[in-house]
C-alpha cells in the first residue's frame, strides 16, 4: 500500500510540474510534508535558485507547534521572508500533495500575510 501512495505522488507531481514552472518575476512556492514537519521553498526555476526558505526544523515556535498550526506558522514565515526580499507574487506548487489539511493551512496563511497567488 504504501508504495502505491509514493507513486500516485510521483505520478501527481510530474503532472503538476509539467505545468508549473516558476520564473524570476513569478517563483514557484513549494510544500514539503513530512509525518511530523513541514516546509516550505520559494524557488526561481529559470535560475534553478532557492530564493527563500522556511522549515519546522528551522523555526522553534513552529517545532514546538503540530500539525495545521505549524503549517500556519510555516506560511506566515515564508511569506514574510518573501516579501522581504521583493517577492510579492507566487505560483503555488502543492508538490503532490491533496491540497487540504497542512497544505491547505499554509497556503491560506501565505496569503493572508501578503503573498498573491
Amino acid at each position: 500500500m504504501a508504495f502505491d501512495k509514493i507513486a500516485r505522488r510521483a505520478r501527481i507531481k510530474t503532472s503538476i510540474r509539467t505545468r508549473l514552472r516558476g520564473t524570476t518575476a513569478r517563483p514557484r512556492l513549494t510544500v514539503f510534508r513530512s509525518n511530523s514537519e513541514i516546509y516550505a521553498q520559494v524557488i526561481d526555476d529559470e535560475q534553478g535558485r532557492t530564493l527563500v526558505s522556511a522549515g519546522s526544523l528551522k523555526d522553534a515556535s513552529a517545532h514546538k507547534a503540530a500539525g495545521t498550526e505549524q503549517a500556519k506558522l510555516i506560511g506566515k514565515a515564508i511569506a514574510e521572508k518573501a516579501k522581504a526580499a521583493g517577492i510579492e507574487q507566487v505560483v503555488f506548487d502543492r508538490n503532490g500533495y491533496l491540497y487540504h489539511g497542512r497544505v491547505k493551512a499554509l497556503a491560506d496563511a501565505a496569503r493572508e500575510a501578503g503573498l498573491n497567488f
